[in-house]
C-alpha cells in the first residue's frame, strides 16, 4: 500500500526528486515538517480517541458557566488544538435549536494528552429570559453536539435547557480547548 506524505511547498526545501531510476515514483525529500494531522510524532486527537462531558457551574446575571471537558480514553498520546464545534440540539433527534456557539478569542495551545488526560473548553450559556417570546421562540433543549477540533463525527451531551430556535440570537460561546 503507498502512502504519501505532503510536504509544503513554501518550505524552501527541494520536495520532489523524479527519475527513471526511481521507476517514475516521486519522493518527498525530507523538509522538518510532519504530516498533516499530526506534530512531533503524535497525532491529532480524533472522536474515537476521546469521552466527552460537560460540567456546569456557577451562573450570574443571565448567564451559565460551564465546560465542555474530553478525556484520552485511548492507549495512546495525541493531541488537540483550537476550537472545536458546540451547539444546542432537541426535538428529540438531534435538530440543531438555533445559532451554533461563538468563539470568544482565546489562545489556541496544542496540548498533547496522554491517556486519561483532559482538556476543556469554557463555555457561557445565555439565557433565553432577555429576548422576547416572539423574537426568541422558546424551544426545548436536549443537549450539546461537540465536535473535537478538526473532526466530523460529534458527541451528544445529555444537558436539558431551554434555547430559542431563532438562529439570530446567539445564545452560546466558548473558548478553544487548554
Amino acid at each position: 500500500m503507498e502512502r504519501w506524505m505532503k510536504v509544503p511547498l513554501w518550505s524552501g526545501v527541494a520536495t520532489v526528486v523524479a527519475g527513471a531510476a526511481l521507476g517514475g515514483v516521486l519522493m518527498a525529500a525530507p523538509s522538518g515538517h510532519a504530516a498533516p494531522g499530526t506534530e512531533r510524532g503524535v497525532p491529532e486527537c480524533a472522536k474515537a480517541d476521546l469521552s466527552a462531558k460537560y460540567r456546569g457551574g456557577d451562573a450570574a446575571t443571565s448567564h451559565r458557566y460551564g465546560r465542555i471537558v474530553l478525556r484520552n480514553t485511548s492507549e495512546h498520546a495525541c493531541f488537540v488544538k483550537g476550537y472545536g464545534g458546540l451547539s444546542y440540539v432537541g426535538k428529540g433527534n438531534g435538530t440543531q435549536i438555533g445559532a451554533p456557539a461563538d468563539r470568544t478569542p482565546s489562545p489556541t495551545p496544542r496540548t498533547v494528552l496522554q491517556p486519561g488526560d483532559k482538556v476543556r473548553s469554557a463555555v457561557v450559556e445565555t439565557s433565553t429570559g432577555p429576548y422576547s417570546a416572539k423574537e426568541c421562540r422558546p424551544t426545548k433543549v436536549d443537549g450539546f453536539r461537540v465536535y473535537v477540533p478538526d473532526e466530523t463525527r460529534s458527541f451528544f451531551i445529555a444537558h436539558r435547557t431551554t434555547g430559542c430556535a431563532n438562529p439570530k440570537i446567539h445564545l452560546l460561546s466558548h473558548k478553544a480547548y487548554r
